[in-house]
């Protein structure tokens, strides 16, 4: 790609960090705040991170943040769980839908297969931190080489390598990452890119120099293009386009905790609750040099010629030298007063706490809960987090889903088909999603116990087996365990797979 066709994405990247600018200082306090010694956050070196954590005394907003990362993690994508199924959409013909049904969970089974062998786990934990940290996450989702254990690889895009561009919805349509690599590195990953023999003989003493690569995926969430560039390589003019190609999705899959009208990056509960950590972080500063004061105190000296303050220490056993008849050294008495300073610190840690959803089940009063607290509190989580499930099922679940679909499909691994929702459509079977669907089945068990209870001996009303298949369906259980019976051929239902017919 020649330069001039090079600037209208150097443009767009341009464009990016520039909508990013203002939200760098408040990104940068709330790591300060939760994640100090995150060497991928928006702090350079490790002198910055270091004096950040020297300045932080209060770590409420840190144990927060880290257990509500993990609390998502388990209450979304558990590890080594079956967190989302694949049934026949609406589309499909009746007849067709139980042997559909059977491959589409062999399909669901081997996905979750390659999840559980690969990095997901780590990686997505990652993610949430920042989420919960800076409201916006990147997951970057590639293909594994051949010959490995799992078909996925996945990458926690820090906060300070990725820039985003929106479309006229408040979706993300244009995204960059921009990483720092060693020019040995850059000639191993793009290999074909130019003569780097010569690019090396040009570098001379300077080879190990980082250089700023920039990839970017544009366009449309159905056609990405994808573009890797430098702006400067020694012995070559202006900037280098490195790799081109297309994806059907983009490897990028950027998420965020929730969204004000007509900003683009997320807003986090750390953002919400930086006001509460900033002052019970000077509160227990405070604290700590009133008790320094407290300990080693203030102390007077009279001026007399012998006691020279600047040679004093106070330690056990030391010899304080006075002249006759002075006072010597006396402590400063202070005065008498009422100390608020735990109870302003109690408040604000339980604010943060609450902001952070860390005790979002309140607490318990007895020794025991019973059953119907249980739901109840259940039910207060699916209320508190309904908001922010619905976008990160939009954001993250599904373009996760949908990309791993795609992976396997092309390597021959599932057959291939299309998640549109008409064919085929995702369901969501994590505990949060189990937890909404659990008021849908106490309706329905309520409804059965009414029917039997009015018709007696008679319950021709109740399709038992359409019944069983929906409860199954709802509480996740494996299809294994249902009774089906079919007589589809398997030609019938790949050619439904592919959108040829029912």
């Amino acid at each position: 790609m020649a330069e001039d066709q090079l600037q209208p994405v150097r443009r767009a990247y341009a464009l990016a960090r520039d909508r990013r600018a203002p939200w760098e200082s408040i990104w940068s306090e709330c790591f300060a705040h939760a994640q100090p010694s995150r060497a991928h956050g928006l702090a350079s070196g490790r002198a910055a991170i270091g004096d950040q954590t020297r300045d932080l005394y209060d770590g409420t907003a840190v144990d927060g943040v880290e257990q509500l990362a993990a609390s998502l993690l388990a209450e979304l994508t558990p590890p080594w769980s079956r967190w989302f199924g694949l049934a026949p959409g609406d589309d499909v013909d009746p007849l067709d839908r139980e042997r559909l049904a059977d491959l589409l969970d062999t399909a669901a089974r081997r996905i979750q297969g390659h999840l559980d062998r690969s990095n997901f786990a780590v990686e997505m934990h990652q993610c949430l931190l920042d989420l919960v940290t800076v409201g916006t996450a990147t997951l970057s989702f590639e293909e594994a080489p051949m010959g490995e254990a799992s078909a996925f690889r996945f990458t926690a895009v820090p906060t300070s390598e990725m820039f985003v561009d929106g479309d006229a919805n408040g979706g993300v349509r244009n995204q960059f990452r921009a990483t720092t690599i060693a020019l040995a590195a850059l000639a191993r990953r793009f290999p074909e890119a130019c003569d780097w023999r010569r690019v090396e003989r040009a570098a001379g003493d300077a080879r190990t120099t980082n250089l700023r690569l920039v990839e970017a995926v544009l366009g449309d969430p159905d056609a990405k293009r994808y573009v890797a560039f430098v702006d400067e390589l020694p012995g070559i003019s202006g900037p280098l386009e490195l790799a081109r190609g297309t994806f059907e999705g983009s490897p990028f899959i950027t998420f965020r905790w929730l969204k004000g009208a007509g900003e683009l990056y997320g807003r986090s509960p750390m953002m919400s609750a930086l006001p509460d950590v900033r002052t019970a972080n000077k509160v227990v500063e405070l604290i700590l040099k009133n008790a320094s004061l407290a300990v080693t105190g203030i102390w007077l000296a009279e001026d007399d010629g012998v006691l020279n303050p600047s040679n004093i220490r106070l330690a056990p056993g030391s010899i304080i030298p006075k002249a006759a008849g002075s006072s010597g050294l006396t402590p400063l008495q202070s005065p008498g007063r009422l100390d608020v300073s735990q109870l302003v610190l109690d408040d604000l840690r339980a604010n943060i706490r609450r902001t952070l959803l860390t005790d979002r089940l309140g607490p318990i009063a007895g020794p025991r809960m019973t059953a119907t607290e249980v739901l109840e509190r259940s039910a207060e989580t699916a209320r508190l987090l309904g908001a922010i499930y619905g976008r990160l099922q939009a954001e993250l679940l599904t373009p996760l889903l949908r990309r791993a679909v795609a992976l396997l499909a092309r390597r021959g691994d599932i057959p291939p088909f299309s998640v549109d929702g008409s064919t085929v459509e995702l369901q969501y079977r994590s505990p949060l999603a189990r937890a909404q669907a659990r008021e849908e089945v106490r309706n329905v068990a309520l409804w059965l116990e009414t029917v039997t209870g009015l018709a007696k001996s008679d319950v021709g009303a109740i399709d038992v087996p359409a019944t069983v298949r929906w409860l199954a369906e709802q509480l996740g259980v494996p299809r294994t365990l249902v009774a089906t019976h079919s007589d589809v051929p398997e030609q019938v239902l790949m050619q439904a797979l592919a959108g040829d017919g029912t």
